[in-house]
């Protein structure tokens, strides 16, 4: 008897998986960016559509306050602690200060902020949203 085994490899490939995997990556990425907010008030508005990497965030608040990285902090102690976060850090030349400053908030708060950064020799950024 002349039968002969054939074992032919099969060169198809399966798009289902990926697709099924790319799929959970869109909705993970869309439930995640509707999540991100960066303060519960109101942002100034801008037409810039700029978007920066961000190492330090200051908030200020319409009644004077301050956080860093999410810490309320003094105003006195603000230089300080924002020297040490950059101590920390390995490529200085690209770090970034967003500033978040509330609607209403003095300038002179946010300029204190900005010539702390210039002290420091890094980027300071001014955190705005859409215009509607």
């Amino acid at each position: 008897m002349g039968l002969k085994k054939r074992s032919k490899v099969s060169a198809e490939f399966s798009m289902s998986s990926l697709t099924d995997i790319i799929f959970l990556l869109l909705i993970f990425f869309m439930l995640t960016s509707t999540l991100v907010k960066i303060q519960p008030f109101e942002l100034p508005e801008s037409d810039s559509k700029t978007v920066a990497p961000t190492n330090i965030m200051v908030s200020i608040e319409n009644d004077g306050r301050h956080t860093l990285n999410g810490t309320t902090i003094s105003t006195r102690a603000l230089e300080r602690a924002m020297r040490e976060g950059i101590a920390g850090m390995e490529n200085r030349d690209n770090v970034s200060v967003t500033i978040v400053a509330e609607v209403g908030t003095p300038f002179d708060d946010v300029v204190e902020v900005m010539n702390i950064a210039a002290r420091l020799r890094i980027k300071a950024i001014l955190a705005t949203q859409p215009r509607s």
